[in-house]
């Protein structure tokens, strides 16, 4: 499948909390950031209101109906699922494609749908595990999917794959897919070593969760070296394009809060590397691209078990619907999470090829192999240089480029002198834990 830029998002912290909220104004502004896809998160009937349901109105990982949606979503409870019916053509009207949720591993305590274990997993007691030995599960979850996927849902971002027999996905997408091929499926896949099982079972994308998330986290947060983005880049080889890159989303600590990096601009040269480096897909988490640090929460998290309203989604609504200006810090830094996913969603990083610089700048003026980054991009026309700052310091380095990625960027600038780039070097600044990219001309 083409490359993916996800914006996902909880409906019930948009705007006023309904399916309405999603009109031409919400959409105009995902088209500003390059968003492709928009993953909404809640969508079927959930518990709420129960002795064992947690928080109030309940988590969207605890599905009590497969075939009914959110009421609370809906302007009028009995009119809900046409009111989300309205919603997914309102979405692929504005150019987008539509994704949901779809929680294998387990349902609500009161769901009556699927066979269960009298068991949960971890802490989530407000759940039961669905039992895979049971006959009936696999035509029960056909008949899930297949309902959602007939009212125009374009993909399922999948539950906790890595807890359900692999067997019963290598079954079901393809099947699936047979009657709806552009369907696609997203994994939340922590273990690497089930990436590519994960992608032959039938998975477009897997959460690189363990690969780009955590060693990114852990350049912001601990002091690790960049290097080890080079080290997963070459261990994903050919499965890169499958992978999902994130900062945020529901379950991760908002990269500005305090758990975290503590800054929204700190994240500005992970954000590059994510959206830049190659052809793999980004999600970006509503409110992130304003610096949301769920200040409202006890654990950096913003809650999906209670009813919430981060700041940066309030001042969302009053830009988009009321013109009112964002505040200065926010406007900045979403000016330059545009800017960057402005070039993230172009041709050249959608289709064409990346060059990873590090490994022949190790005697390069400046640079810093444990706390830079540099890549170049490339395709038919056009050519980019790109410069990652993981540092608390401006920095400023003399790039080398070597002769192989000459003659390509020869070929690619239509530039019949090859040794017009030989031996070429480019001198290149970025802002602290900031990110630079320069055009490559002949």
């Amino acid at each position: 499948m083409s490359r993916q830029i996800i914006y996902q998002v909880l409906p019930r912290l948009w705007g006023k909390g309904k399916f309405s909220d999603w009109n031409k104004r919400s959409f105009d502004y995902l088209h500003s950031l390059g968003i492709t896809a928009v993953w909404f998160t809640g969508i079927p009937r959930h518990a709420s209101g129960k002795d064992f349901v947690k928080g109030d109105p309940g988590s969207p990982y605890a599905v009590s109906d497969w075939f009914d949606v959110n009421p609370y979503l809906a302007d009028k409870e009995e009119d809900r699922m046409r009111e989300f019916e309205q919603l997914v053509r309102r979405t692929h009207k504005a150019g987008f494609r539509f994704i949901m949720d779809f929680v294998p591993n387990h349902v609500a305590k009161d769901n009556k749908q699927l066979p269960v274990y009298n068991y949960c997993d971890y802490d989530w007691t407000d759940t039961l595990k669905v039992n895979y030995g049971h006959p009936d599960t696999y035509p029960k979850m056909l008949e899930i999917l297949r309902f959602w996927a007939s009212k125009g849902v374009d993909g399922f971002r999948c539950d906790m794959v890595e807890m359900v027999p692999i067997d019963f996905f290598a079954g079901i997408i393809p099947e699936l897919k047979r009657d709806y091929p552009e369907l696609f499926f997203i994994a939340e896949a922590y273990n690497k070593d089930n990436y590519r099982p994960l992608v032959d079972a039938g998975f477009d994308l897997l959460y690189d969760k363990s690969g780009s998330y955590d060693i990114l986290r852990g350049i912001l947060c601990n002091g690790s070296s960049a290097r080890n983005l080079s080290w997963n880049w070459q261990w994903l080889s050919d499965l890169q394009p499958r992978m999902l890159n994130f900062l945020e989303n529901h379950d991760e600590q908002r990269l500005a809060s305090p758990f975290f990096a503590g800054s929204p601009r700190k994240g500005l040269a992970a954000l590059a590397f994510c959206g830049l480096f190659n052809t793999a897909s980004l999600m970006i988490y509503a409110g992130q691209e304003l610096g949301e640090n769920a200040a409202e929460g006890a654990d950096g998290r913003t809650s999906i078990f209670n009813w919430c309203s981060p700041v940066s989604l309030r001042h969302i609504d009053d830009l988009i619907n009321s013109g009112k200006a964002l505040p200065q810090e926010e406007a900045s830094l979403l000016q330059r999470y545009q800017e960057i996913l402005g070039i993230a969603s172009s041709p050249l990083c959608n289709e064409g090829f990346n060059y990873d610089l590090c490994w022949c700048n190790g005697p390069a003026q400046g640079f810093d192999h444990d706390r830079h980054f540099a890549f170049v991009r490339y395709a038919k026309g056009k050519a980019l240089l790109v410069f990652c700052n993981f540092s608390d310091t401006p920095a400023s380095a003399r790039l080398y480029l070597p002769e192989y990625l000459c003659s390509r960027l020869a070929e690619a600038l239509i530039n019949d002198n090859a040794a017009a780039f030989e031996g070429h070097s480019i001198e290149i600044q970025a802002g602290a834990w900031d990110a630079s990219v320069l055009e490559i001309t002949s």
